[in-house]
């Protein structure tokens, strides 16, 4: 595998903190169809990051098996948006659009807490 593959896959897992199965269940929410960016007139039917969540569970549920050029260019941005947004934390992280953006990226900002909390 090339260096950057195994940098992208590495970041990519950092990032996503979300199993397949928990992203799936999540898109399904009225609560994730609601967040997100739908174009500069709001009309498109799906945000941008609910697309990208359907495009992360299709990568997790390849398990690092026949990944894609495309795959490794939409996981860069999945890492990508995952740091630029974890900067901007609200001081509600449990009810904010924010948290529920981030869930359609594939990483749950309170899982995160709850994961390094158990290991300090």
């Amino acid at each position: 595998m090339p260096l950057y593959r195994e940098r992208v896959s590495r970041d990519f897992a950092g990032a996503v903190n979300m199993t397949a199965a928990e992203l799936h269940d999540w898109l399904a929410t009225a609560a994730s169809k609601r967040v997100g960016w739908k174009g500069t007139d709001g009309r498109r039917r799906e945000s941008r990051g609910h697309e990208s969540g359907r495009m992360i569970v299709a990568i997790l549920d390849k398990q690092g098996r026949g990944l894609t050029e495309d795959d490794y260019l939409h996981m860069r941005k999945v890492v990508g948006f995952v740091c630029r947004h974890i900067a901007q934390e609200p001081a509600n992280v449990v009810t904010s659009r924010w948290r529920q953006s981030l869930m359609n990226w594939g990483h749950d900002p309170m899982k995160a807490s709850v994961q390094a909390g158990k290991r300090a």
